[in-house]
């Protein structure tokens, strides 16, 4: 059974930094394709970075990119985001997700789309004010 235990985020005043973990347990980091969510009040969850199976590569949202780096420690099992310069739009609740790639639509977009993922995490706040 496959677990995603999320951890990292908190408050922090605009142009900070936060880092954010998501330990995978019942199964390997490096066998999935993993991504961050986020979600605000009233909007839909929108994927923020994603990276490839085994962390061969990376895609970030334009609204990020740049700022935010996806990488995955396949020692500890862990995926991790790091969010430098962040702004007040950036406060949301971020998941960690991961989808067997063999079960990935072919669509290129896909890879952002909430719909496609099976794990989820709990979530964690992150408030930049």
């Amino acid at each position: 059974h496959v677990q995603l235990v999320e951890s990292g985020g908190g408050s922090v005043l605009p142009g900070g930094s936060l880092r954010l973990s998501c330990v995978v347990s019942g199964s390997f980091v490096r066998r999935y394709c993993m991504a961050w969510f986020r979600q605000a009040p009233g909007k839909e969850r929108e994927g923020v970075a994603v990276i490839s199976t085994g962390g061969g590569s990376t895609y970030y949202a334009d609204s990020v990119k740049g700022r935010y780096t996806i990488s995955q420690d396949n020692a500890q099992n862990t995926l991790l985001l790091r969010m430098n310069s962040l702004k007040p739009e950036d406060t949301a609740m971020y998941y960690c997700a991961a989808v067997d790639p063999l079960l990935l639509s072919p669509l290129a977009s896909a890879v952002f789309s909430a719909d496609e993922y099976k794990y989820w995490s709990q979530g964690t706040q992150v408030t930049v004010s």
